[in-house]
């Protein structure tokens, strides 16, 4: 039994006419005449009862088109899916996500992105720089969130948005109340700087910053994430720079300050990053959401 005969058996069924059905399928009754004996000689089942009135279904013709007629909606959602998915509207993208970005940003990119494309599972997987890589060749993700990735042939590193840099202070620090602070409070207090691990970092811009305005700055620890850092100011053991995505980091004892005096390029980018031979609909899809919700935020953040 072959689609095609479910799909002229059916339309004999709903006419009740092979003429009728003919002219619905755009043939000529002869070959219809037969497709439907071939059926009902393969079933080894009368599925008509011929009248001169045309033709009225047995009780096996009327279980058949009851299964007919759900085999076809299969076969249709099959087809529609199967074209979904190659719009890249259907499917599964398996994200690494790493850093403050996902306190604020990636979160908001999800959100677009489900909005958009409700029928898509997105899997995130918390994983570091060296580790999204790895992932990525090993296509056990599709995209990464991440920062300061050195140039790679094969990995494709894409600027999302560029975040401001504020500095944490615990409220208790003698500048707590102003609006701003100058950068020179990196040198005149202990600082606090993340994350640990495979460079270049945050932790190498931070740095580099610091030279930039001509000091080195004291360094009281290096932690892993963003979290411990501002933990830190908190028990106002130094002072920490973050990305303003950070800010959402709402912990008792710490307020954040914008610079008065930032050195040049102070900015932090947030990358995604993603093999360049990926010919994915469902990650262009992505990245189309990605690249308008980098436009959106440049135009509200300027």
């Amino acid at each position: 039994m072959e689609l095609r005969h479910l799909r002229y058996f059916i339309a004999v069924a709903e006419e009740g006419h092979i003429g009728r059905a003919a002219t619905r399928l755009h043939i000529s009754q002869p070959p219809l005449t037969r497709q439907i004996q071939q059926l009902e000689e393969e079933l080894d089942v009368q599925l008509f009862i011929r009248t001169p009135r045309g033709m009225d279904l047995t009780p096996a013709g009327e279980l058949l088109l009851e299964e007919a007629r759900n085999i076809r909606s299969v076969v249709e959602q099959a087809a529609e899916r199967t074209q979904r998915a190659g719009q890249g509207k259907l499917g599964r993208l398996d994200i690494g996500i790493f850093g403050s970005a996902i306190l604020d940003t990636i979160p908001a990119i999800l959100l677009k992105f489900r909005n958009d494309f409700p029928e898509v599972k997105v899997v995130l997987h918390n994983m570091g720089k060296d580790a999204q890589i790895a992932a990525l060749r090993q296509r056990r993700i599709d995209l990464g969130f991440n920062r300061f990735l050195d140039p790679l042939e094969d990995i494709v590193n894409e600027i999302v948005l560029t975040e401001k840099l504020l500095i944490a202070l615990n409220e208790q620090h003698p500048l707590a109340g102003q609006p701003a602070v100058p950068f020179s409070v990196l040198q005149e207090n202990p600082l606090i700087v993340f994350p640990v691990g495979p460079r270049p970092s945050f932790i190498d811009k931070v740095m580099h910053m610091c030279h930039q305005k001509g000091f080195a700055p004291h360094v009281a620890q290096e932690v892993g994430n963003t979290l411990t850092g501002v933990a830190l100011v908190a028990s106002n053991f130094g002072v920490c720079v973050v990305p303003e995505s950070a800010t959402k980091l709402a912990l008792p004892g710490v307020v954040y300050r914008p610079i008065i005096d930032p050195p040049a390029d102070s900015g932090a980018d947030l990358n995604c990053i993603y093999r360049s031979d990926d010919p994915s609909p469902l990650l262009e899809s992505f990245l189309t959401t990605v690249r308008t919700f980098g436009e959106q935020w440049v135009t509200s953040y300027p």
